[in-house]
């Protein structure tokens, strides 16, 4: 369904590459960090942590088939991922992660129903529940409140 002379298409388009790109590097930062935490009192999220990969990378199949029914090319590169030797660190930069990519998804819901897109919003819902369930996984992993996601950014 090509309609990529649509700019607000390509611009979703562009978008939904930006989240896919998001989406690989949660896979390889939960993949890794899930092999590298060290200690008893990270062994039950290191767990859920390999339960997340497996999510994001369902996450990722779903995005770059709607980039592609939308006339689009999915990307092949994903963001920076963070290292640390810190088990914290390494929770805190998913938990950051995680809270941008709620923060996009919400976007994407609203310039997907600007388009008449209402199947790709349902996905992205369905996609934005998991997220959350990630983040209040993080935010109790590090012992704090999950973080309030703002429209604007901050």
């Amino acid at each position: 369904m090509a309609d990529e002379k649509n700019p607000k298409v390509q611009e979703l388009i562009d978008a939904l590459n930006e989240d896919l790109a998001r989406e690989y590097q949660a896979v390889i930062a939960y993949t890794v960090y899930s092999n590298v935490l060290k200690g008893a009192e990270y062994m039950k999220i290191a767990d859920e942590l390999k339960l997340h990969a497996t999510e994001e990378l369902q996450h990722a199949m779903i995005i770059a088939d709607q980039i592609d029914y939308l006339g689009g090319m999915p990307t092949v590169t994903p963001k920076p991922v963070k290292l640390s030797e810190k088990p914290k660190d390494m929770l805190r930069f998913d938990l950051d992660n995680e809270t941008e990519t709620i923060r996009e998804y919400r976007k994407r819901v609203k310039q997907a129903e600007a388009l008449g897109h209402y199947s790709l919003s349902e996905q992205i819902r369905e996609i934005l529940k998991q997220e959350q369930e990630h983040q209040h996984d993080l935010a109790t992993a590090l012992g704090i409140d999950v973080p309030k996601v703002l429209e604007d950014g901050a």
